[in-house]
C-alpha cells in the first residue's frame, strides 16, 4: 500500500478529488486533511472500514485507470483524525492483516 496525507487541501485538489469520486463530496465540504491510501481492491476494503472505525473520517474511492486494478482512497476529516486513521491502516491494514 502506498499511503500519504495533504494537510490543508487546495480547492483545486478537492475538485480533482471531488470529480474522480463521483461528486460524493459536496462542495461545501473542506476537510482539514486527506489521507490518500493507494492498494489491491481487497487492501482498499480493508483500509476503508479500519478507517471508518477509527475517527469520524469520511472515505471515498478515487477512481482512476489503472490496468492492475488498484484502487485510491480518499480519507478525509480533522488533521488528527486522519493522520490516526492512517496509522491504524498501516499497522492493521493489508498484508498486516495476518490473514492470506
Amino acid at each position: 500500500m502506498d499511503i500519504r496525507i495533504i494537510k490543508a487541501p487546495s480547492a483545486g485538489t478537492m475538485n480533482i478529488i471531488r470529480s474522480r469520486s463521483g461528486a460524493r463530496w459536496g462542495e461545501d465540504f473542506s476537510p482539514a486533511a486527506v489521507g490518500l491510501v493507494q492498494g489491491k481492491l481487497i487492501d482498499m476494503v480493508v483500509a476503508s472500514d479500519i478507517a471508518e472505525k477509527t475517527a469520524g473520517v469520511r472515505v471515498t474511492d478515487v477512481r482512476g485507470s489503472c490496468p492492475q486494478n488498484m484502487v485510491l482512497l480518499a480519507i478525509a476529516g480533522d488533521t488528527a483524525e486522519v493522520v490516526e486513521c492512517l496509522g491504524r491502516i498501516e499497522r492493521e491494514g493489508g498484508e498486516a492483516n495476518g490473514y492470506r
